[in-house]
């Protein structure tokens, strides 16, 4: 048996026949697939091509479903996006996921709420590419997301049957683009710290919180959730194994990072025990004992990281960079002044391979190679010969 281009059509390599094998779906009622097997036609002609065999399978597919899986012939998309793939789509993800992903569902269905779901057209999706690439306002990243998830909820009225093929895979994906995420060199960040009044109990957290940020390269979740028990005085050691969360007022601290490899031990620097040994006795005076990052028993909201960073970063005249932007800073701080190894950078942010820090980074190490082109100059000998050793004479319009 050997494949063709055409998906569930095969050429029988003892007889030369073509066949197609078909998944129609599951039986509702005893659970069990159903799958159409033929090498004739209706007519009981036998298949002669590939092509034949396509036609006669995707006739019997479309007839099955029009008979016994589209009940709800007139459901639109916004129906479906609603009652049927969001209550999936939400138990699937994190609760953050689902919380930073509202807009993007929101944008989708402000499109077509009102459009039956088996009456979307290719020249539809198009329509709204175009229009998430030139009227939405929407930055490319955010448009690339918002296609992409309105490709997949297709994909996936597909494998539930309610339509029989997604006409949006028929266009091209909208590419992310470079995002290039602003970050602050190490004079930036001595200004910025420069402009903290640690006397101050609340202005000494921020000092800490932007200290530890950019000394360490955590992710901001990271951070928020660290506890005085994940700070080992004696080995200088800082330990990453959770993320915090905010959801209606509350907290939740998860157990875990956002990949296996963010699981990490972090080691910490003299200048940063020393801070955070001086603040702990802080805290202490004031009642705080639990998180680092805080001011009360309770943990920072990631809201509150972003507006201390552009506090300072006003306070300071320097850019205003997001709070991520601590941890491409840390990155570009050990590449630029301290030349560090890739592979140490990558472990030290929490990546599972060097080659997603090379990714995001790469572009940080374009001056490492100075070192090669000094060691270059003056070691190769040039002696220019006096005589012509070969005897081509291609060119000869050009003068010597």
């Amino acid at each position: 048996m050997a494949k063709t281009k055409y998906p569930g059509v095969y050429k029988n390599e003892k007889t030369g026949r073509f066949f197609y094998n078909v998944w129609l779906g599951v039986d509702k009622i005893t659970g069990k697939t159903i799958q159409r097997k033929r090498s004739r036609s209706e007519l009981g002609e036998p298949f002669l091509t590939a092509k034949a065999a396509h036609i006669e399978a995707t006739k019997i597919k479309r007839e099955y479903h029009q008979v016994h899986q589209y009940r709800n012939y007139n459901m639109t998309y916004g129906q479906f996006l609603t009652q049927i793939y969001l209550p999936i789509y939400k138990g699937n993800v994190e609760k953050s996921t689902w919380l930073s992903r509202k807009s993007v569902f929101k944008t989708i269905k402000k499109r077509f709420k009102s459009k039956k779901l088996r009456s979307i057209t290719v020249e539809d999706c198009e329509m709204f590419r175009v229009f998430l690439l030139t009227e939405s306002g929407y930055s490319q990243s955010f448009s690339s997301m918002v296609y992409s998830t309105f490709r997949r909820t297709l994909t996936k009225a597909v494998n539930l049957q309610y339509i029989e093929v997604n006409p949006s895979m028929r266009t091209k994906a909208i590419p992310k683009g470079k995002a290039v995420v602003p970050y602050w060199t190490k004079d930036e960040f001595e200004r910025v710290i420069s402009s903290v009044y640690v006397k101050d109990f609340y202005e000494h957290m921020s000092f800490v919180m932007l200290w530890l940020y950019y000394t360490t390269g955590m992710r901001v979740s990271e951070g928020l959730a660290l506890t005085w028990d994940d700070v080992d005085f004696e080995k200088k050691m800082l330990r990453i194994h959770g993320t915090l969360e905010w959801y209606t007022g509350e907290y939740t601290v998860k157990p875990y990072t956002k990949t296996k490899s963010s699981m990490r031990m972090i080691s910490l620097d003299n200048d940063t025990i020393y801070i955070l040994k001086k603040w702990k006795e802080r805290q202490l005076k004031h009642g705080v004992t639990k998180f680092i990052l805080s001011t009360t028993e309770r943990p920072l909201v990631r809201g509150t990281v972003n507006n201390i960073v552009n506090r300072y970063a006003d306070a300071a005249g320097v850019k205003r960079i997001q709070a991520k932007g601590l941890r491409h800073s840390h990155a570009s701080y050990l590449i630029n002044q301290h030349n560090i190894d890739i592979l140490v950078v990558s472990q030290r942010l929490g990546h599972s391979s060097p080659e997603i820090t090379l990714k995001h980074y790469a572009h940080l190490w374009n001056r490492n190679d100075t070192v090669v082109a000094e060691a270059i100059t003056g070691d190769i000998d040039i002696n220019i010969t006096d005589k012509k050793l070969i005897g081509f004479y291609g060119n000869q319009h050009v003068k010597n």
